[in-house]
């Protein structure tokens, strides 16, 4: 179990399903953004879980034969995405929904001397800064020094990417013992043990709590409605 030491924390957040649930809106933006750039409507399920949004682009990509790599096919992809989602934004606002407890936990967490909020999100940075503004989310959260699923293609990457932005806005090179990572699926564990940092779960995306805590969380909440619990989760007490 990873606990933290006393002083200043970095608390990266997770968006979608931790924070926020915007609904289809993004899957329709991935299928019209795949049949602008290939010509073809997207056959198999767009697969996230955890996953940084280079990998799921890619990944889409391959399993309908293509290859990432060919004629900046990825990046004229992904360019895509951005601007079919921004163009969704009112749907996003319609049809998605702040969970329960969100706005409090960032706000109560975001209170306590020391705490500097950021995200860590497979989530393309205009979109997480997008998808946070909608839900009005985004004052609790300094863009500058999260990582973003255009940094890297693997989630376990992104921490290090967090921390040297710390480092140059901040002033502050944070590391493993001092930051705590807040997500809902195993990979957001695997990142925050990979770095050395306290992972807390919450059981609000696809994975069970079972499931969480089997994959190494330092703490597994069901949801966000409970403030307290959510601090004392973050802050590794009781």
């Amino acid at each position: 179990m990873t606990s933290r030491k006393s002083g200043p924390v970095l608390v990266l957040w997770d968006i979608d399903h931790t924070l926020i649930d915007g609904g289809t809106v993004s899957r329709r933006a991935y299928a019209a953004a795949f049949r602008e750039v290939t010509g073809r409507d997207l056959e198999l399920p767009w697969q996230f879980d955890g996953r940084t949004e280079l990998a799921a682009a890619s990944e889409v990509l391959r399993v309908h034969g293509l290859e990432p790599a060919d004629d900046g096919l990825l990046d004229a992809f992904i360019e895509l995405i951005v601007t079919e989602l921004h163009e969704r934004e009112a749907e996003l606002a319609a049809e998605g929904r702040t969970l329960p407890g969100a706005a409090a936990a960032l706000t109560k967490v975001g209170a306590v001397e020391g705490v500097h909020q950021s995200v860590l999100t497979g989530n393309l940075y205009p979109l997480a800064v997008l998808k946070m503004n909608v839900f009005e989310l985004a004052d609790h959260i300094d863009f500058r020094v999260g990582a973003y699923g255009g940094d890297a293609y693997e989630r376990t990457d992104l921490p290090d990417l967090a921390f040297a932005r710390a480092e140059q806005f901040l002033g502050r090179r944070y590391g493993g013992a001092d930051t705590v990572i807040v997500g809902d699926t195993v990979r957001d564990v695997a990142t925050a043990k990979a770095a050395g940092a306290r992972a807390v779960a919450v059981a609000t995306g696809a994975t069970s709590a079972e499931a969480l805590a089997a994959a190494g969380a330092d703490a597994v909440l069901p949801d966000l409605a409970d403030t307290d619990a959510v601090l004392r989760a973050v802050m590794g007490a009781g």
